[in-house]
């Protein structure tokens, strides 16, 4: 029986938002697999606002994803069929998977760097979220980058999405007091009444630089961008000596036509003997099986909780789901379900 495998491929480089017409739907029959080989049907796609980077032309820190080629995306899918030792029929796998129902190659192929999932260990969209690329970037961007000490304020933008409800968390637990900027007051809520942060900043409703004066009267210590533009201005007026600044993202610029807007306030940095460095989740592949273990622990204890956004209504659905991140319309991390698990 031959499978067939829906895929969406990149049609053309976006200008401003993503539309439509940037998209192609293919479809191609699933090939026969060689020894050493797999064949990954598709679960669950991770939608991440880095999405958007890959598909400019232009150096980054990864290649840009070409034009006619299946559209770059990481996931977790079950093994269908295996000329491998390494993986066995069954197996559940997290890795670039790529927006597609199927994935065939060698089982360790270095570009999609497949790697086992336990089900029975935490639900599978988790693997997509804390356990998964943006719980990478949360971990090490604060803990390597920012270095936070017990008692030091930590800010995060962002902080009801993947990557900041992970710092959040992961800076409470050592000990230091975190304010969130998120948007709109479900958001808010939610870091504060179910992540444990200390206060959270609505700029939609609120003035951010206000926010700050009133929940940050000791100034900030750490501050976790993910959105760059005012924000970034806003917290940069009232950083503390020696205060870091992770630049994670700058989800506010990413569908601009006009030239990025960069930091009005950069020479804070001067008089506070500040740093500001970036933070690329790739450069810490050989120590996520700590970070891994570590938050899997503080699950475990329930010390540590994670919010999913599931779409669902498979690969169709991925053009319209991708906008959710740019719209500010997802509740924690998105998920595109691409398939049941039967």
């Amino acid at each position: 029986m031959t499978m067939t495998n829906q895929q969406v491929r990149l049609a053309a480089r976006p200008v401003g938002m993503p539309k439509q017409s940037d998209w192609k739907f293919a479809s191609e029959p699933v090939r026969e697999i060689a020894d050493g080989e797999i064949i990954v049907k598709t679960l669950y796609l991770s939608l991440d606002p880095a999405m958007r980077g890959w598909m400019n032309e232009g150096k980054s820190y990864i290649r840009p994803v070409g034009i006619d080629e299946v559209m770059r995306a990481g996931g977790i899918g079950k093994v269908v069929a295996s000329k491998s030792p390494k993986f066995a029929v069954g197996d559940y796998v997290s890795g670039a998977i790529g927006v597609q129902q199927f994935w065939a190659g060698p089982s360790d192929d270095k570009t999609a760097a497949f790697y086992k999932v336990d089900p029975k260990a935490a639900p599978l969209p988790k693997y997509l979220n804390a356990l998964g690329m943006p719980g990478m970037t949360a971990y090490f961007g604060l803990l390597d980058v920012g270095q936070p000490k017990a008692g030091e304020t930590v800010v995060v933008s962002g902080a009801a999405g993947a990557v900041g409800q992970t710092v959040g968390q992961v800076a409470k637990q050592k000990g230091c007091r975190v304010v969130g900027i998120a948007g709109g007051k479900d958001k808010c809520d939610f870091v504060v009444n179910e992540l444990g942060f200390d206060a959270c900043i609505d700029y939609k409703n609120e003035s951010v630089r206000d926010g700050l004066k009133k929940h940050c009267p000791k100034g900030v210590d750490v501050y976790f961008d993910n959105v760059g533009g005012e924000i970034l201005d806003d917290v940069l007026t009232r950083i503390n000596m020696k205060a870091r600044i992770i630049i994670c993202g700058a989800i506010s610029q990413y569908n601009n036509t006009a030239p990025v807007k960069g930091p009005a306030n950069y020479l804070s940095l001067l008089v506070n003997r500040a740093r500001m460095e970036g933070i690329v989740v790739f450069d810490y592949a050989d120590r996520y099986h700590l970070a891994a273990a570590e938050m899997a622990k503080w699950m475990k204890e329930g010390s540590f909780k994670t919010r999913e956004d599931i779409v669902e209504g498979g690969i169709e659905k991925f053009p319209e789901a991708l906008l959710m991140l740019f719209e500010g319309k997802n509740f924690g991390k998105l998920v595109l379900q691409v398939a049941k698990d039967e």
